[in-house]
């Protein structure tokens, strides 16, 4: 089945502040760090949440020395931003974190929970609060989920500057925001933490718990790769394995029989849909069969409909194998004919053999131009006829008036070829098709041009 990844969770941020009041609005100072230990019922998550930007991984793009945000606060402006990035990468953090920087009051609504009275209020309030001279920072989860009404209510109060807006999302934001509103702010893309980030911090958690946590080598290495570049979810597990108080390390088969697998990053209708098919078909069009069935298994993983990808699978089959491997089509036809008669798992593997095959197959995408040219030229010419030769004529009238007076029937002709002009007479003869030289297309390009030999010879003696 497909992830549920994108359910609402307005918690679900890197060491976020959880979910907001039921009226939908967070406001007030942030609460300062106590300096010491923390209760021992607060989740390891909350307890290592960082006091600082410099304190935040895996951002380094944006919170470095030459970061994009850090750059921005040393020059004393904080703009409105849109912070797009995965669950558990720090949105909710930098945002806290960003209003204490800019010595701006803190606001958090989430999208989820919030409505046009939530905003209104929030508005009204970050207006009072600026005519003492103070801004207030308005941080908004999961802003995609506003409607394109609601979207357009921010314009006025961010152009003002009554707020400095700071929208979260996990959603491409070209898709998901109006124009309107991503014009007025800037968008900060923030990665999903790698092994470096996720490796600091497992060494925060043993200092939080002082000492080690029990696992070989390789089950840290697991358990790092079963985060899936989610800081939240990691520190999660690891509160999972502090609790089991184990004498021994876990080896990475225990530590996945105590730890649930982590649903794939994969929707089936938003962005990583698009990515993980752009993936699939670049990695064949660049003949790497290896990567073509790793992403092909991830779209699987992830829940995809195997039918879809033998649509596609087909049309790369066409588009960009083409002529060069006259099996190919007929393979994909074959594989898809195949899951349908077996369904999954069974037909998957008919599946994987076209991935391999397409991979592996020499590639031409010369059938695909010539349609694409042929398509733009039979737009431009519009009505012309074709030569008279050419024209069936059933009719004693069709007969007296041209039809098919001249026709060389191409049997008769040496080698099977006339020469003929098949092109309307006001147009001049194009050269659509054009093929590699690759596969297939090599025999194909030799017999292309033996015939535009023969064709220039019997026009020139047709001269004479």
């Amino acid at each position: 089945m497909a992830s549920n990844r994108n359910a609402p969770d307005p918690g679900d941020d890197l060491f976020g502040e959880g979910p907001p009041t039921p009226g939908g609005v967070q406001t007030g100072e942030r609460t300062p760090s106590t300096g010491g230990r923390h209760a021992a019922t607060q989740p390891l998550a909350d307890r290592l949440r960082p006091r600082r930007l410099e304190d935040v991984v895996g951002q380094d793009h944006l919170l470095g020395p030459d970061g994009a945000l850090t750059r921005m606060l040393a020059r004393g402006t904080l703009a409105s931003l849109i912070l797009w990035g995965g669950p558990g990468v720090g949105k909710t953090t930098i945002a806290r974190l960003l209003a204490d920087a800019a010595s701006l009051r803190f606001v958090q609504i989430s999208a989820v929970f919030s409505g046009v009275a939530d905003l209104k209020r929030a508005f009204d309030d970050a207006r009072r609060l600026a005519g003492t001279g103070r801004s207030t920072l308005l941080f908004v989860d999961e802003i995609h989920r506003f409607n394109r009404a609601q979207q357009d209510g921010f314009l006025p109060v961010v152009e003002d500057g009554t707020i400095v807006l700071v929208g979260a999302t996990t959603e491409n934001p070209s898709f998901a925001l109006n124009s309107a509103l991503l014009s007025r702010c800037q968008v900060m893309v923030l990665r999903r933490l790698d092994d470096a980030a996720l490796e600091a911090l497992l060494v925060r958690a043993e200092e939080e718990a002082e000492h080690p946590l029990p696992l070989t080598e390789p089950a840290r290495a697991t358990l790092r790769a079963m985060a899936d570049g989610d800081g939240r979810y990691l520190l999660n597990m690891v509160e999972q394995i502090l609790a089991l108080n184990a004498v021994e390390p876990l080896d990475p088969q225990a530590l996945a029989s105590l730890l649930a697998k982590r649903a794939v990053l994969y929707d089936r209708d938003r962005e990583e849909h698009y990515n993980l098919i752009s993936a699939l078909h670049k990695s064949l069009r660049g003949s790497d069969p290896d990567a073509a069935l790793y992403w092909f298994a991830r779209m699987l993983e992830g829940g995809e409909d195997p039918r879809y990808l033998a649509r596609r699978l087909t049309r790369f089959a066409a588009e960009d194998v083409g002529m060069a491997d006259t099996s190919a089509l007929r393979l994909a036809i074959a594989a898809w004919e195949t899951y349908e008669r077996l369904g999954s798992p069974e037909g998957e593997l008919a599946l994987a053999q076209l991935v391999v095959h397409l991979g592996t197959a020499p590639k031409s995408n010369a059938v695909y131009k010539a349609y694409g040219a042929a398509r733009r030229a039979a737009k431009a010419t519009g009505s012309l006829m074709p030569p008279a030769h050419i024209l069936n004529a059933p009719t004693k009238l069709m007969k007296e008036i041209g039809y098919g007076a001249g026709y060389q029937y191409d049997h008769d002709a040496d080698d099977a070829f006339s020469g003929q002009n098949y092109f309307p007479d006001e147009m001049e003869r194009q050269s659509f098709y054009r093929p590699t030289g690759r596969g297939y297309e090599h025999e194909i390009k030799r017999r292309l041009d033996t015939w535009t030999r023969m064709r220039a010879s019997r026009a020139s003696e047709e001269e004479m």
